[in-house]
Order: C-alpha cells, then sequence, then structure tokens
C-alpha cells in the first residue's frame, strides 16, 4: 500500500510535459490522467488531478516513474484477490453459493482500475472540493489513502469524515452492486474535502463486472423475497459511460434505471 502510493506521489511529482502524453478524454483509454483543478461547478472549484489506468482484464501501466510498472502489478494482484473474497462473503451473506456473483458478473473479465487522486494544499478550501458528491459505478471500490484524511460519506443525510485505521481498505459499495442485489446493499454517497496544510493522495481500486455484462436484479433473491425488480438492465461499459455524461448531474444513475 505505502509503496503504490509513494509511485503515485512520484508520478504526480513529474514535470507537466512529461504527463502530457497520458491526458485524454477517451473513458476507456488504459491510461489516462488529467486534472479538475479550477473547473467551476455550481460556484465551487473541482481540486484535484487524477491518474487512470486499467489493470484488468488486461494490465496496463506507466514506463515512469521508475519502479511504477512493478509496484502497480503486485498491487492490482492483491487488491483483485481481496475484493474476490469480499464478492464471495457477499454472496454467501445474500444465501447463495460463494461464486454466484463473480459468475453472474464475468468476473474473471471483470473491469479493475487503478484511480489514483491527487490533492495538493488548498488555500482556500472552504471554496474548492476534491470530488464532488458520487456513488462508485462498480461492484465494489477499496480505497487506500496517505496520512491526510478527507473521505466524507453520507450518514444520515450528514456528512461524516472517514477516520480509517491506518493499512486499512475502505471498501465502498457500488451501483451495480445495488442494481444486483435489488437495493439490498446500497451504494454509498461520498466526497472528497481539500484542506490547506498538506497534500492528500488516495488510491481507489473499483471492480466491475466485464463491460459487456448487465447488472440485473438477482432472480433467486426476488423469488425468495416476494419482490418485483426494482432496475433495468444495462451493459457496464453503457452505465460508466452514463454517468461521465452530463445525464447525471440531472438525476443519479440508478434512478435512470429505476422501474
Amino acid at each position: 500500500m505505502k509503496s503504490m502510493i509513494d509511485a503515485c506521489h512520484r508520478f504526480f511529482d513529474l514535470p507537466e510535459e512529461e504527463k502530457k502524453e497520458f491526458q485524454t478524454k477517451n473513458l476507456l483509454d488504459p491510461i489516462r490522467c488529467g486534472t479538475s483543478a479550477n473547473v467551476a461547478i455550481e460556484k465551487v472549484r473541482l481540486w484535484r488531478d487524477f491518474l487512470k489506468v486499467i489493470a484488468h482484464p488486461e494490465f496496463n501501466s506507466l514506463y515512469k516513474p521508475a519502479g511504477y510498472s512493478e509496484v502497480s502489478l503486485e498491487f492490482s494482484k492483491r487488491t483483485r484477490e481481496v475484493a474476490t473474497e469480499i464478492l464471495k462473503g457477499i454472496s454467501e451473506s445474500l444465501g447463495l453459493e460463494a461464486d454466484y456473483i463473480a459468475k453472474a458478473m464475468n468476473w474473471d473479465r471483470g473491469l479493475q482500475i487503478l484511480a489514483a487522486n491527487y490533492y495538493p494544499a488548498c488555500p482556500q478550501p472552504d471554496k474548492a472540493i476534491g470530488i464532488p458528491p458520487h456513488t462508485d459505478h462498480g461492484l465494489v471500490t477499496l480505497l487506500i489513502q496517505n496520512e491526510m484524511g478527507g473521505l466524507e460519506v453520507k450518514h444520515k443525510d450528514q456528512w461524516v469524515l472517514v477516520n480509517a485505521a491506518p493499512g486499512a481498505f475502505i471498501v465502498n459499495i457500488g451501483d451495480q452492486m445495488q442494481i444486483l442485489t435489488n437495493d439490498k446493499y446500497k451504494s454509498i454517497w461520498h466526497r472528497a474535502v481539500v484542506n490547506n496544510k498538506a497534500t492528500r493522495i488516495s488510491i481507489a481500486v473499483p471492480h466491475g463486472p466485464s463491460l459487456d455484462t448487465p447488472a440485473l436484479p438477482i432472480p433467486e433473491l426476488l423469488e425468495r423475497e416476494g419482490q418485483a425488480p426494482k432496475y433495468i438492465g444495462m451493459t457496464y461499459e453503457k452505465f460508466m459511460e452514463l454517468q461521465a455524461s452530463p445525464a447525471a448531474y440531472v438525476k443519479p444513475c440508478l434512478d435512470h434505471l429505476r422501474i
């Protein structure tokens, strides 16, 4: 975990000219970086740089800074193992076979992204935000951060700062899991706030189905609970495109699929 944060820090410390070759706006490019600093949204400025690298089903990596590739390969493999165990636990908690969700979501071809976020100290933190409120698009997201906290989750309509134990993963349930479980597991609204003291780095690792797999409420659950499905299906790729579109600002992505 520490090595991965250090490697990402070294990437963000590279001169802007060296990072330019990775700048792209295509959602599913294997490697993309950019900045959302100084973009006005609802009079609040976004204050972060990001790096997103697809690590599964095909592993991609940067050739700089030195050591990044080796560290990110090891980190992505290990986080995927953790996410796989979490999926098994969720399946069993629903009274299903341990590998049910993995099979239904084509986990062997599932998308895994290493998403590093860099939040430099902000001179006016009350007038900026790192990432606005959102839910994650995948099944589960594993997140680590350096010693500077800043993750807030919505609990009973209040924003609560997450005090993660050192060396711990924060695990967020994503939208695909909420659809799959027909609202039994709910994706969590969260945001990142900035500070004026020191740089915060977080690495979020969203894990989702394969891009061509639509999440649909699990038939066995609906039958057992005597429920009707609450969502229509949409492939994971289309769902990600929806989340990145202006339509997601109008209403939450899940509401677009809600029956």
